[in-house]
């Protein structure tokens, strides 16, 4: 495709096109403009066309002088030397065709050049008129034969937006009518509703940032297509129309909405606007634009979820269920990207919650609720930490607390009792030390360790991993008693077979069988797996992939401990740093990764239920279990140490604690604290199936960029990026999934990216490339 600017030269330089058998080659191209349309382009067209010189003031460095240094040029009386491919063209600014045939009457300072009209050529129109742009553009004989508006207007702004006009693919603009709204959209940047934002957002900064010219084209296409002219009516006219988003101001809101944190200051905008008053039928159709109707449904959200505090179970689900009626749709709404939704958006979590905790486990076998709970139940525990994620405020965490209290702290406190019964009828299904299986552990496989990684986080950390094209096999397991890190890391340790319990051990820390030495501490831990021939990796150390190894890594427990109720906000974070390290230590060539964990826990904001325990009782006392002074009894049940049958401790009834206010904690005997995944983890093998897609439709409209595919386009995302292969590289808000028509479009974020040259790319749901396409941001290079 050519630019106009390539057919304006080509049309210059044709008009010394002769015929040797009758003409000579003519001396020079006169190019008369009395209206110097073309003037302000000059300057880029002599860039293009050496040969072009300016009538005017004497200024040789610029190619520009007076009639009679141009005849001098023709004469070769000059520095300047002619080309031998093209004769010189002559630019005659203010001057037209009639005031060099009229000798007699010409100008005394044009005189010199107007024999040239019989010896040179006027490049003119086929009736001999000078060229206008209009006419340039509209006429099919030498022109372009475009469909172009003849009012004034428009002859105005097409003469403003003439040299961004030049740069336009002439092949583009077949076919289309263009008038003063396309000239001076052209003129303002091409995406006159990002400008409208841009303005909205940073008003003074966007107006001294543009000439006369662009502001002017930027108040006449508002004032065409909105209805609204900024320079009379202001930012705060301009925020009440977005909010209200009615008739073209509904484009200009859903273009807002696409990537409102670029835009920073428009929601400060609207909230100094008066609201219209809602009445009882408002909602977010109508008042959706605006952050105070938000705010105020978010307060009466919150009330409405307090007011379930200890209500009736039955009642409280109903309850949840009307008011997502009435806010659910606010999830949608931009303000939820912004995070002012966050009792709306935990509302969903909480239904999750109610609906999910109307199945019981407190029933069946203790392998039908393994099952279950791998299933289900953990489903709950993630709806309970998402909602707790989404929370910033104190007074939102107390609405959030009262329904978590109210429904999932009575099924917990259900399931733990009943598997405590289960397991004083029919033993621990972990078993003890003496009981437990031996482990293989194949050649190139790499032990991880992660302190604290609960079944939800589990099923989180996999999905994680499987999104990176891995494969994940999970095993359920039961951790060893009492679920804490000392019993049970050693527990899932390749060195197990070489631990025991001694007699009397308070701190349930096991101890070498050969020697004695106990593993507190670490070192002798770490000195046995090395004297079993097995690598230790430390944190930054992804070892070669061969024989064994052992790694620990991941501040799950950690961040619970000091964190309580708010690891919940961090739990994806840390799971992603896990993710991390998985994908190091395969890249590195362990065949595989197993992932083995101690124990899980249990998260209740407000904190657990206490139970008393005399201190006068307890040698050593955690937060779910404590191991009694010799000769003590309590009404509390013993179960007997994972590496020690005949060494008993003493674990909290259902999902009670001997401490006060604790919000996160483990040590006890529930599913939460005691049934775990075992993650195996290694590269897919296996090619993936080829796709047969094709990218037929790439268009640019400022820094949006949308496309069509044709093609199976099932699971794909666009993306553009500056390396096709790394993700890192992304210059987009955020990559769109395709959607079922193969259509998706995206905006790219750094306006100064335009005009640079990137990829567009096709990946799947795995994030592996399927197709990529060459692209220059803002335009389209095939």
């Amino acid at each position: 495709m050519s630019k106009i600017l390539e057919h304006l030269l080509k049309a210059v330089r044709d008009a010394a096109i002769f015929n040797p058998e009758t003409q000579v080659a003519p001396a020079c191209i006169l190019w008369p403009d009395r209206d110097r349309q073309w003037e302000a382009v000059i300057p880029l067209l002599q860039a293009e066309l050496p040969e072009l010189l300016i009538l005017g003031d004497y200024a040789p460095e610029k190619r520009i002088g007076p009639a009679i240094w141009l005849r001098c040029v023709i004469a070769g009386k000059t520095d300047f030397s002619l080309s031998k491919d093209h004769p010189p063209i002559f630019y005659l600014p203010g001057v037209s065709r009639q005031d060099l045939r009229a000798v007699e009457s010409c100008p005394d300072h044009l005189k010199p050049l107007a024999e040239l009209q019989y010896r040179g050529v006027i490049w003119s129109q086929i009736n001999a008129k000078d060229w206008t742009i209009l006419a340039f553009l509209k006429s099919d004989q030498g022109g372009l034969g475009l469909d172009v508006a003849q009012d004034n207007d428009t002859k105005n702004s097409m003469q403003l937006a003439l040299y961004r006009l030049l740069d336009e693919e002439i092949e583009l603009l077949k076919g289309k009518r263009f008038d003063k709204d396309y000239f001076n959209t052209l003129l303002s940047g091409g995406d006159p509703v990002r400008d409208l934002l841009q303005w909205l957002d940073q008003e003074q900064a966007f107006k001294n940032a543009r000439a006369e010219i662009e502001w002017k084209a930027f108040v006449e296409v508002c004032k065409s297509q909105l209805a609204f002219n900024p320079q009379h009516e202001g930012v705060l006219a301009g925020a009440e129309k977005l909010a209200n988003h009615q008739g073209p101001w509904q484009g200009v809101w859903e273009r807002f909405c696409e990537a409102p944190l670029r835009y920073p200051n428009i929601p400060l905008l609207i909230r100094k606007c008066q609201m219209p008053h809602p009445d009882i039928f408002a909602n977010e159709s109508i008042f959706g634009g605006w952050p105070q109707w938000n705010e105020a449904e978010e307060n009466g959200l919150r009330k409405q979820l307090l007011s379930l505090n200890n209500g009736v179970v039955q009642t409280i689900r109903s309850q949840l269920r009307e008011m997502d009626q009435q806010h659910g749709a606010r999830r949608q709404l931009v303000w939820a990207e912004l995070g002012e939704t966050p009792l709306a958006q935990a509302l969903e979590q909480l239904l999750v919650v109610a609906e999910l905790t109307q199945n019981s486990f407190a029933a069946g076998t203790l392998e039908e609720l393994s099952d279950n709970y791998r299933n289900i139940g953990w489903r709950v525990d993630e709806a309970v930490l998402k909602a707790l994620a989404l929370i910033e405020k104190s007074v939102d965490l107390e609405a959030v607390t009262a329904v978590i209290r109210s429904l999932y702290l009575p099924w917990l406190e259900d399931s733990a009792r009943y598997l405590q019964k289960q397991v004083e009828a029919l033993g621990y299904p972990g078993g003890t030390h003496a009981t437990a299986k031996a482990t293989a552990y194949p050649e190139g496989q790499c032990l991880l360790f992660v302190d604290g990684l609960r079944l939800d986080a589990a099923k989180r950390l996999r999905e994680m991993l499987e999104n990176l094209g891995m494969d994940v096999v999970e095993k359920a397991t039961w951790t060893a008693l009492p679920s804490v890190t000392a019993t049970g890391k050693t527990a899932v340790s390749p060195i197990r077979d070489k631990i025991s319990g001694n007699d009397g051990n308070s701190d349930f820390e096991p101890c070498v069988t050969a020697t004695g030495q106990s593993l507190k501490g670490g070192y002798h831990f770490k000195k046995l797996i090395q004297d079993s021939g097995w690598k230790i990796l430390e944190r930054t150390d992804n070892g070669d992939g061969h024989g064994n190894a052992w790694c620990e890594f991941g501040d799950i427990d950690h961040e619970g401990h000091d964190r309580g109720w708010k690891l919940a906000k961090h739990i994806d974070s840390l799971l992603k740093e896990i993710n991390e390290r998985i994908d190091a230590l395969l890249t590195a060539g362990w065949k595989s990764v197993r992932v083995v964990t101690d124990h899980g826990w249990l998260l209740v904001p407000g904190g657990l239920p206490k139970t008393e325990l005399p201190s006068t009782l307890a040698e050593n006392k955690w937060g779910r279990c404590a191991c009694l002074k010799a000769g003590a009894s309590t009404e509390q049940k013993l179960y007997a140490w994972y590496w020690n049958p005949y060494h008993h401790f003493v674990l909290a009834n259902g999902v009670s604690c001997f401490k006060n206010g604790e919000e996160y904690t483990h040590g006890g005997l529930s599913l939460q604290e005691c049934l775990t995944l075992e993650l195996t983890v290694s590269r897919k093998t296996a090619a993936m199936t080829s796709i047969s897609i094709e990218v037929t439709d790439l268009v640019w409209k400022g820094l949006r960029c949308t496309i069509g595919v044709e093609g199976s386009c099932a699971g794909l995302s666009l993306d553009i990026r500056q390396q096709a292969g790394d993700a890192s590289t992304s210059v987009v808000v955020e990559p769109k999934p395709l959607k079922n028509n193969g259509a998706a479009s995206v905006i790219v974020e750094n306006e100064e990216l335009e005009g640079q040259k990137a990829v567009l790319v096709l990946v799947n749901g795995e994030g592996s490339l399927v197709a990529q396409v060459d692209t220059v941001i803002g335009g389209y290079s095939a």
